[in-house]
């Protein structure tokens, strides 16, 4: 007698579904999924919609470390061993959210291999970036640094054409991501815009010259503050 068929395990229709350990989030604009010394005992996987994470420092001083989109994880911590959350989540806009126990992730990472790989690369891809992102701290100009942010909010480079911006990101966030003040952040916008690296239209659309701006170096992204 023939044996039945196993399902194939689709990982993203897996993080689509209530099921054990599993529990979908409909979040409005501006709330927190979590907050910044909470217990840390689940993982979320963003559907749709933005979800920005911030950190406070013990001076009160609040820094964006990442804007994320649908398809990307947060609050993986909890998987390593941290007992409280580093920092704060908050949707940007209506936001469908998977949360996910520890436990749930550690069976489904154990147990099927998809969604193993999913999570992987998930986390290779955000380690990359973060390094990137160092990088770009430690040895780029705030002007350059603001063109680069520009281009992964637009998500140059990835499948499919870019993306505008929404006007849910302000200048304030982006100064706050970039380690600049408003002021600065302003001042570029106006100079992409009138260079043609840039436009606005209900939301910032970003045009390939600032791309090539940003891969040749080209002199208006050479000056230091």
């Amino acid at each position: 007698m023939a044996k039945p068929i196993k399902d194939v395990f689709d990982p993203k229709e897996f993080l689509a579904k209530v099921g054990g350990g599993k529990t979908i989030l409909e979040l409005p604009k501006n709330q927190h999924v979590f907050q910044q010394g909470d217990v840390a005992d689940s993982v979320f996987y963003i559907q749709k919609g933005k979800v920005k994470l911030t950190v406070v420092s013990e001076q009160g001083k609040e820094a964006v470390v990442a804007i994320l989109e649908p398809g990307q994880f947060f609050g993986e911590g909890c998987m390593n061993g941290h007992p409280l959350r580093i920092a704060t989540t908050t949707t940007m806009e209506d936001c469908v959210i998977t949360s996910i126990t520890k436990d749930a992730m550690m069976g489904a990472i154990r147990d099927e291999p998809k969604f193993s790989q999913l999570f992987m690369s998930y986390l290779l891809t955000r380690n990359s970036r973060i390094e990137e992102d160092l990088i770009d701290q430690l040895f780029n100009s705030s002007e350059r640094r603001l063109a680069r942010l520009l281009l992964l909010l637009a998500n140059f480079g990835k499948e499919g054409n870019p993306q505008p911006i929404s006007a849910n990101i302000s200048q304030e966030t982006l100064a706050e991501m970039i380690g600049t003040t408003r002021s600065r952040v302003s001042y570029f916008m106006n100079k992409f815009r009138k260079l043609g690296l840039i436009s606005y239209n209900g939301h910032i659309e970003v045009h390939n010259s600032l791309l090539s701006a940003v891969l040749h170096e080209k002199p208006l992204l050479r000056e230091r503050d």
